[in-house]
């Protein structure tokens, strides 16, 4: 945590004032803004129950992002509660460090908008837990792997209606490759000549963007709700044991295939490179640690998969990195419009580094439907 800054006014914005419009029987002590985390700006506000200090995290939703911030935290109001029902059957222990704990202002919504438009939600603060942004080892990709299958399982029996889509065709494929043409053909940038490769892989690569959504169309594969984020950032482990506590940003909850979640996880925790990586001899999908993923994820999910979901497993991770790839490049192509970017060309060089990727996954396809296949 960092800079803390003991005074009710923090960027603007009066925090005690902001607190006091959620259902919180505490006094405000002091608040202060919160680094981690790209899209919201968060807040750590400490207040005192008797003789006891009790920490919350106060958000401000970028609405710019998530253009249907109203549906965003519907989505949220109504994952948390089935997964607090859920866990609390299992067993109550420690439930507040267990799933996102969302509390609703005095009006009983889950989120506040204040006079400017500003929308505005409070969590219980989740103590005694860090994160990474890498997997250290297998046995870690294992962890992720089955507290994601675990999220999966417990949201299993909720219909998938009753949440929207919040980020409409998010991983509509056909759509991410239309887009790119349309930046190849206008090259608005003038960028083109020098991304010819990349281009020429992803027109090679075109029937693999279309695996998932024409299974869907075909009535193959079942909508679930899902997370849609599976980086490893968004697991919180506890501080001692290191054991999985929690599963964070729900923001992107929405219906979707099982896929989604378990292809991101295999794009982000099997390669030890990083996203922007030049040198493309360090990305590879390593096989032992998609084998430990699929090994934790087969623990939680195996319970409700259908075989059709099984069968598409092994390639889901090709499909969205693919797809990200394509996205990247998409806007190198435009003139980095939408990816934030340090330097010149690292939208280049991130999707260059997926489509290494993707390159390995094809490599050992293979060996890795015989590690689904052998996990039943």
């Amino acid at each position: 945590m960092n800079q803390r800054r003991s005074v009710p006014e923090v960027n603007g914005f009066n925090l005690e004032q902001l607190i006091g419009q959620f259902q919180i029987v505490a006094e405000f002590e002091e608040g202060h803004a919160w680094s981690k985390g790209h899209i919201n700006d968060t807040y750590v506000i400490t207040c005192r129950q008797g003789g006891t200090h009790i920490r919350y995290i106060l958000q401000r939703v970028n609405h710019h992002v998530f253009q249907y911030p109203e549906l965003v935290m519907n989505n949220v109001k109504i994952t948390t509660e089935h997964l607090r029902k859920k866990i609390a059957l299992e067993d109550s222990y420690d439930l507040t460090r267990r799933t996102m704990t969302l509390i609703p202002t005095r009006g009983g919504a889950p989120y506040y908008r204040d006079s400017d438009g500003n929308y505005w939600r409070a969590y219980v603060f989740i103590e005694r837990v860090t994160s990474t942004h890498v997997a250290g080892q297998p046995a870690q990709a294992a962890q992720v792997g089955r507290a994601f299958g675990m999220f999966q399982k417990r949201l299993a029996d909720l219909s998938p209606e009753k949440v929207q889509e919040t980020i409409p065709e998010f991983h509509n494929g056909l759509l991410r490759f239309k887009a790119l043409e349309k930046a190849v053909a206008a090259d608005s940038a003038g960028r083109v000549a020098g991304s010819q490769a990349a281009i020429d892989f992803c027109r090679q690569q075109r029937s693999t963007v279309c695996l998932l959504l024409d299974a869907l169309t075909r009535g193959e594969l079942p909508l679930r709700i899902t997370h849609n984020d599976t980086k490893i950032d968004n697991v919180l482990f506890d501080t001692e044991s290191g054991e999985v506590v929690c599963i964070v940003d729900l923001d992107t909850v929405m219906p979707g295939l099982v896929h989604y979640d378990f292809g991101d996880m295999v794009r982000t925790l099997t390669s030890p490179a990083d996203e922007d990586e030049r040198d493309l001899t360090k990305v590879t999908m390593r096989l032992e640690y998609f084998e430990e993923l699929a090994k934790g994820y087969f623990a939680e999910a195996s319970g409700f998969l259908t075989q059709a979901e099984r069968d598409y497993l092994a390639i889901s991770g090709k499909v969205i990195t693919l797809i990200l790839g394509i996205r990247f490049l998409t806007d190198h192509l435009d003139g980095d419009a939408y990816f934030r970017v340090h330097r010149e060309g690292q939208n280049l060089d991130r999707a260059r580094v997926q489509f290494k990727l993707v390159e390995s996954m094809l490599e050992q396809e293979k060996s890795m439907k015989e590690v689904i296949a052998a996990l039943g």
